[in-house]
C-alpha cells in the first residue's frame, strides 16, 4: 500500500487519515493507486478530473501520462473537457446520443473535424487570446438535443444540424473512412483531397 501511495504522490503517513481528511486531488490519488493495485493493462477513467479546480487537474493529468509512461498503461478516458480531451487522447471518439460520430487521431480531429457535431465542439472550445476569440467564426447551435430514449430517425444529429439534407433525416449514416483511419458517421463527410507532391 505504501508503494502505491508513493507511486501516485502521497505518502506513508496518509494510511493512518479518515477519508474526510483528504482534498479532491488527494482523493482522486487515492482512487488511482486502488485501480493500480490490480496491476491493469486498461483504466477506464470517467470524468476523472472534473470535479478538481484547473492547476489539480492538471497534476492528476500529469500523474496519469506519467504512470502510462511508467507501467505501459492504456487508458479509455472519458471527458466533457475537451482541453483535457486533447491533452490526454492518441485516438479520440466524439459521441453523440450514445453513437459514434466521429473517430480518429487526437490531433487530427482537432484540428479539421469532419462530423458537424465535432466541428461544432471544436468551435465551442474558448481560445485564451480574445483578439483570437472575437475573430474567430463560430458556428451557429440550432435546435434542441433530442432525448435520448427517443431519438429521432435518421442522423440522430440532423435536428440541430445546419447542413442537413433530406437523407440525413431518414437514412441513418454508416461510419464512413476517411483515410489515416479517420471515420465519420455523416452523409456529407469527405476525405480531404491528397494534393499530388
Amino acid at each position: 500500500m505504501v508503494d502505491l501511495l508513493e507511486r501516485v504522490g502521497l505518502d506513508s503517513r496518509d494510511l493512518t487519515k479518515h477519508p474526510h481528511q483528504f482534498s479532491g486531488g488527494q482523493a482522486q490519488r487515492i482512487g488511482i493507486a486502488r485501480a493500480l493495485a490490480t496491476d491493469p493493462d486498461l483504466i477506464v477513467c470517467d470524468e476523472a478530473v472534473s470535479a478538481l479546480d484547473v492547476s489539480v487537474q492538471a497534476q492528476v493529468l500529469n500523474l496519469l501520462k506519467r504512470l502510462q509512461r511508467e507501467l505501459g498503461l492504456s487508458y479509455l478516458f472519458i471527458a466533457h473537457d475537451l482541453n483535457v480531451v486533447r491533452y490526454m487522447a492518441d485516438e479520440l471518439c466524439v459521441m453523440y446520443l450514445g453513437e459514434i460520430v466521429e473517430r480518429g487521431d487526437g490531433d487530427a480531429l482537432f484540428d479539421d473535424p469532419r462530423h458537424p457535431y465535432t466541428r461544432m465542439l471544436v468551435d465551442a472550445i474558448p481560445d485564451p487570446d480574445p483578439l483570437v476569440a472575437r475573430m474567430a467564426e463560430r458556428g451557429v447551435v440550432v435546435g434542441e438535443p433530442a432525448s435520448p430514449s427517443n431519438p429521432p430517425p435518421g442522423c440522430r444529429f440532423h435536428p440541430r444540424c445546419p447542413a442537413a439534407i433530406d437523407r440525413c433525416r431518414t437514412e441513418a449514416p454508416a461510419p464512413r473512412p476517411l483515410g489515416r483511419g479517420r471515420v465519420a458517421a455523416c452523409h456529407l463527410a469527405v476525405a480531404p483531397e491528397v494534393t499530388p507532391a
